[in-house]
């Protein structure tokens, strides 16, 4: 990292803990169309990205461009503090993967030691259909962009990021306790905008591949390699090129988690209730 871009980090920082008193041992990124979790935050504070700092702001829709802080009440207990970003930078929208990673910079310096990181994702799994909640249990980078690259970190150079076996275990736990569907598999990005063709997704499913996006990946290999546990899920909005009879469309990705986020609140609410 340059020093320019440590700095800006600091600068993001200072704002907000200025703003925000308690800070936050859990961290939630939200993808697309899953903003609404952050409406049941209490004790809410709500910072727009576009007044911090040299923040990056979003340009896609579904994209709030907030960070939310607060914390999960039910009845009788009350979850440790959270940092929600309702919404992220995706690699296509600046070429650039430490754009993507600053809200990891962040939450780090913000004492963030659990990550969730949610996305929409198409199905390529033959059996997932669209409002499919899944627990990503690896990944595939087809865009062999890493943020590591400019990181001096030799652990994260020899020990391959991974996701938490110990909070999948969890989710798995909480979806079968409060019989929510969930499926689980290996999670490919690709750097879009474009969606992907059909040839690609076939090569995707020779390869073990249920589900693709634009995002997510390095936001892991770096809260990874930062020693933050992270728990991963998508929600399958729709099924990949040449698996469904429609054309591919953004609208179309809102609409299906629009139909779904009372069952993806849920399970979210309840493993971080449990963390």
């Amino acid at each position: 990292m340059n020093r320019d871009y440590n700095e800006h980090i600091a600068a993001s920082v200072e704002y907000i803990k200025a703003k925000v008193g308690t800070l936050p041992p859990i961290s939630v990124i939200l993808g697309s169309g899953l903003g609404d979790f952050g409406d049941l935050l209490t004790e809410k504070i709500s910072l727009e990205t576009k007044d911090i700092p040299y923040y990056p702001v979003s340009s896609v829709e579904g994209h709030a461009g907030r960070l939310l802080f607060g914390k999960l009440k039910s009845a009788e207990n009350s979850s440790a503090g959270l940092l929600v970003f309702q919404g992220r930078i995706h690699f296509y929208e600046s070429n650039d993967t430490d754009i993507v990673v600053y809200p990891i910079e962040v939450a780090r310096r913000l004492g963030t030691k659990t990550l969730v990181v949610t996305n929409a994702a198409g199905g390529v799994n033959a059996s997932f259909i669209p409002g499919d909640l899944m627990i990503i249990s690896d990944y595939v980078n087809l865009s062999f962009e890493n943020p590591l690259i400019s990181r001096a970190n030799e652990k994260a150079r020899i020990s391959r990021p991974e996701f938490s076996p110990n909070l999948i275990a969890l989710a798995r736990k909480v979806a079968s306790e409060h019989n929510i569907p969930v499926k689980e598999g290996i999670y490919c990005w690709t750097k879009g905008p474009s969606y992907e063709s059909a040839a690609e997704i076939r090569m995707m499913a020779s390869w073990g591949v249920d589900a693709v996006g634009m995002s997510t990946v390095p936001e892991v290999i770096l809260a990874s390699s930062y020693g933050m546990e992270v728990l991963g899920i998508s929600c399958i909005t729709n099924l990949a090129t040449g698996l469904a009879p429609s054309t591919l469309n953004h609208d179309e990705v809102r609409e299906v988690a629009n139909k779904v986020k009372h069952n993806f609140s849920s399970l979210l609410s309840k493993i971080i209730m449990q963390l």
